[in-house]
Order: structure tokens, then sequence, then C-alpha cells
């Protein structure tokens, strides 16, 4: 039982010399995997790994070739993600992110520059990642039209007390990218509109439609150009006798109905003519 007891206390003593030991040096598990993850300016840096009691996290942040700031809600965090969505507010430049790996709160640390991870370059105009809209579809009232009405995505940024929108943001540079199919087709159109108000002519007259819509922002590279898909909506079908059968083929319909008419009362005549012709013959021969 000493002996076990003795390696469990060597063991203590040899932790708490490890961490003395980076308390003076600095020398703190560095920060992995650091990565941005933005959807409609709501934008997170993320890393890993958690850290233990013995340290902790700062992240420091700035515009390309500025200096560097803090962030008061990110400052030696046992947390492994800053929220800097408020913090990155020119939106068309470009920003680079350290995480320091310090001490715990309440620690000081006498080295000058703490071991640290820094990010890839983030523009959030350019790089954040747009959400799936919402719309709402109305048929026309000639049936080979529809119109859909798109709601533009709320961002995470705000002009006063007034939360902004993508089309807020990005102005005319917003477009909406529409994929559209006939119900009972697997076959494929696009359309691309300036407007939430999208009007889609020239259908087929009464037929139900599926519709996709994402937003599409020409200006950014390939891989960013487009939002998420929104969710599948169809129109409903309202076909009418006539979207069904074409004027020839009602035409043909009524013409074959008035011939079978026809020739069913010349059969009814032919047979009564025939029975009456028959009975006066039998009415005949009984006279004679």
């Amino acid at each position: 039982m000493w002996k076990i007891g003795a390696k469990e206390a060597l063991l203590a003593l040899s932790i708490d010399i490890l961490f003395f030991t980076c308390l003076v040096s600095g020398e703190f598990p560095r920060a992995q995997n650091v990565t941005w993850i933005s959807t409609n300016f709501k934008t997170l840096l993320t890393w890993g790994p958690k850290p233990s009691e013995n340290y902790s996290y700062t992240v420091e942040y700035s515009v390309v070739g500025e200096d560097r700031e803090n962030n008061p809600h990110c400052i030696q965090s046992r947390e492994t993600m800053c929220d800097l969505s408020a913090s990155l507010s020119r939106l068309r430049e470009s920003y680079i992110a350290e995480v320091l790996s310090e001490p715990p709160r309440g620690v000081a640390l006498d080295l000058v520059e703490p071991p640290h991870t820094r990010s890839q370059a983030f523009c959030p105009y350019l790089d954040t990642d747009i959400d799936r809209p919402d719309f709402t579809i109305v048929v026309g009232k000639d049936k080979r039209s529809v119109t859909l009405n798109v709601m533009d995505p709320l961002t995470a940024l705000f002009d006063g007390n007034q939360q902004q929108s993508i089309r807020d943001v990005f102005g005319d540079e917003l477009q909406y990218r529409v994929t559209y199919r006939r119900h009972s087709s697997t076959g494929k159109k696009e359309y691309t509109s300036a407007g939430s108000v999208i009007e889609l002519k020239k259908l087929d007259r009464g037929e139900s439609y599926c519709f996709e819509v994402q937003a599409y922002i020409p200006s950014r590279k390939p891989g960013k150009q487009l939002g998420a898909q929104s969710q599948t909506q169809c129109s409903k079908g309202e076909k009418s006798f006539t979207d069904v059968y074409s004027v020839p083929v009602i035409a043909g319909g009524i013409l074959l109905i008035l011939v079978i008419v026809s020739v069913a009362i010349v059969v009814a005549v032919v047979c009564l003519k025939r029975r009456r012709k028959a009975q006066e013959t039998a009415k005949e021969r009984e006279l004679l």
C-alpha cells in the first residue's frame, strides 16, 4: 500500500512541477483547427481542444495590416468559440484572428508572446454563407403564370434597432435563382430574378409546378455565389376540361357522340318499321 501511495504522490508532484513550468515558460497547448463559421453575417471563430483548468484562450482579431483588438467576451475564456459578429463591422475588409493560449483567470503570465494560432483571412461580405429563403406561391388567373414572393433572409446585423436583411446589405447585387419543374416531370429549368417578386410565365395551363429558390450574388467567387436552397414548394394543379383536352379533341368527341346517337336513331327507326311490317303481315295471314 505504501508503494502505491508513493507512486501516486510522485505523479501528483510531477504534474504540479509540469504545471508550474508551463506557467513560467508559457508553454501551453496551441489551439488547433481555428475556423471561421459564418451564416447571414452571424460569424463565429471556433477551435480546439477544450482547455483543462490549467490554461485558457484569448481571441485577438484585426483588419489585415492593422492593430489587433480584443472581444471582451473572449479573454482568458475556457470556451472554444468566440462570437465576432458585432466586431467585424467593416464588412468588405479582410480579417485575421489569433487564438492565444494563456493561464487561467487570476494567474499572471510574464511572457510577452504566449503560444498562438492564426486563422485564415475572412471577409464577411464575400465569405459569409447565405441561408435559405422562404417564399409563397400565387397562381395567376390565366393558370399559365405563377408569382413567387420571396422573403429576404434576416442577418445578424442591426442598423440602430432595425435588423437588416440580406437585401439591405447586398442591395442590387442580390439576385434570386429559381429552379422549377412540372410536378409530373424530372426535367428542370432555371430563372434568375433581380427582385424578390418573381413572375414565371408561359407555363402549361393548370399544371402543378414545383419550385426551389436560393440567393445568387454574381460578384462573389464561384463557390460563394449561391446561397442555401430553399425547401421545395409546389403549386396546386387547377386543370379545367379544356386544359386536359384540346379543341380538336373535344370537337372530335362531340362529332363521335353525334354519329353514335344518329346511328342509334336510324337503327331504332329501321327496327320499328320492320316490327310494324311483320305485325301487318301476320294480320293479313290471319284474315286469309
